[in-house]
């Protein structure tokens, strides 16, 4: 927490020269509050809300209450202030708009492309910059489609046995002792596996090289845009440089060998990019494929990461919830088909229940492609330039992009829809489960991750393999969570292993 505190009072004395115009803003938007426009029209009813300190706005508040797992209160505070289920505020240096329950899930999420497109802080082009200049969310749209092929139904089939015999090795070498730590050897695992699939390395050397850095990119990812020594953002870029260095000696090797041979063996995503085309017909050059593997392998990483090591913390926890899993799993022995896959719902259940209560990250960012109109309010689409009249003066007012900000916890921590969300329950999702767009951690409708069958299948394959060869009890029974980046053990959840009878 000292840290943080000498990295936020870094942060104010660096904004202190912006700070006099923002202040400056901040009282013409009041000079402007009931003024009609040059023509004699009314400006639109944005919706309620502050924008906080100047350059800061509420980011502080919002990421303090994100540590201490209290970001729905963050939420509550102002819908009950503001008695609206839409608010606007100011993170990360933008002016966002916060829609805060199913139907504005379900809003957003159905009218991609009509009103709404994707859009990501800035830090992510400043972590991982590419060659081409089109912004992130317009680059990943090529990337959804390539990751969306190779990881397609008939794809995730035959990774199957790929991923268990990895996990079966993994459990056989760094689990054959007495007692592990959760969060180091998962993270080891799960890398292992993503650079498997997604790069084609196998090498342990170059695997952990490149594990190492991986926090630090998490960090910086929704940190302010302020690149100055110590703070997240500079430490996510020398990291993401490492990384891609790294990367290069590999992409430069792998064009070779795939000159002149057969390339249907070859199915890891590295390979896939390297043969793809953009929307142009332009091949993806060596320096723009090193920095977009960089952010799938964080993407890939860091969500499963979360989510395993929160399901071995509840399994120790709730001896009931891991015999039902264990009763849900086939027999040891064979490796498992796509068929068993289908057939472990309840384990499913409760993997659903940890996405729900530990959701890793933080939710998605839109923003307006035109002005639209929700609950009365007008969320209004990019930069506009206005002639504002008072009875005294005349002058002019930029009218900076409103950004768009939907998060997990507005609905997977809400009585609403979800009774006593703090309690650990996986018959939410048996059944008919959640109500429409209540439960999205892996976001809705056109932009839903495309890696959300692969995470699946993942998780399961783990949760398959770990039960039916251990039980475990936690190491530090009270142990507590930290939220921030994502949620995970305060002290990497040690556990003493038992291994299940033959």
């Amino acid at each position: 927490m000292l840290m943080d505190f000498l990295q936020f009072l870094l942060l104010l004395l660096s904004l202190i020269p912006a700070a006099y115009l923002c202040l400056h803003k901040l009282a013409m938007r009041k000079k402007s509050h009931n003024v009609t426009t040059e023509s004699g029209t009314r400006q639109p009813l944005l919706p309620p809300g502050t924008l906080g300190w100047p350059l800061i706005g509420e980011t502080y508040d919002y990421y303090s209450k994100r540590r201490e797992n209290l970001t729905y209160k963050f939420l509550t505070e102002r819908w009950n202030k503001y008695s609206s289920s839409i608010f606007r505020t100011s993170l990360i240096g933008k002016t966002m708009v916060i829609f805060c329950n199913v139907e504005g899930n379900k809003f957003l999420f159905s009218n991609e492309k009509k009103l709404v497109q994707a859009w990501w802080p800035t830090t992510l082009d400043t972590i991982f910059p590419k060659t081409d200049k089109k912004p992130s969310a317009e680059q990943s749209h090529t990337l959804r489609n390539l990751l969306r092929w190779i990881l397609k139904i008939d794809g995730l089939r035959e990774y199957i046995s790929i991923i268990d015999e990895v996990t079966r090795q993994h459990l056989q070498t760094d689990w054959n002792c007495k007692q592990v730590s959760v969060c180091d050897v998962t993270k080891r695992y799960l890398f292992t596996l993503s650079s498997n699939i997604f790069l084609g390395i196998n090498d342990p050397g170059k695997i952990e090289r490149l594990a190492k850095n991986m926090k630090y990119i998490e960090e910086g990812f929704f940190s302010m845009p302020i690149n100055l020594p110590g703070t997240a953002l500079n430490r996510a870029i020398k990291a993401a440089k490492l990384i891609s260095k790294e990367l290069m000696a590999t992409i430069r090797q792998r064009r070779i060998d795939l000159q002149g041979h057969d390339l249907s063996s070859r199915k890891d995503f590295m390979s896939t990019m390297l043969l793809a085309k953009d929307e142009n017909g332009q091949a993806f050059c060596d320096e723009d494929v090193a920095s977009h593997l960089a952010g799938l392998l964080v993407a890939s990483f860091s969500t499963m990461h979360c989510t395993i090591t929160s399901i071995m913390k509840y399994l120790a926890e709730l001896p009931d919830v891991y015999d039902s899993v264990f009763g849900d799993v086939k027999p040891k022995g064979d490796h498992l088909t796509w068929e068993d896959i289908q057939k472990m719902k309840y384990s499913w259940s409760v993997a659903s229940e940890v996405l729900r209560i530990s959701t890793p990250g933080f939710g998605g960012f839109r923003e307006a492609i035109t002005d639209f109109t929700y609950e009365g309010f007008t969320v209004p689409k990019g930069s506009k330039e206005q002639i504002l009249h008072t009875e005294k003066d005349q002058f002019k007012v930029q009218q900076s992009t409103e950004k768009i900000f939907w998060t997990f916890d507005a609905t997977h921590k809400n009585p609403k829809y979800f009774p006593n969300p703090e309690k650990f329950e996986p018959s939410r999702f048996q059944g008919n489960g959640p109500a429409p767009y209540a439960f999205v951690p892996f976001g809705g409708g056109p932009r839903m991750c495309p890696g959300n069958e692969y995470a699946r299948v993942v998780i399961l394959v783990f949760m398959h393999n770990v039960v039916t060869k251990f039980r475990w009890e936690k190491l530090i029974p009270g142990e507590n969570m930290i939220y921030y980046p994502a949620p995970r053990p305060a002290r990497g959840l040690p556990v003493i292993l038992h291994p299940n009878k033959p």
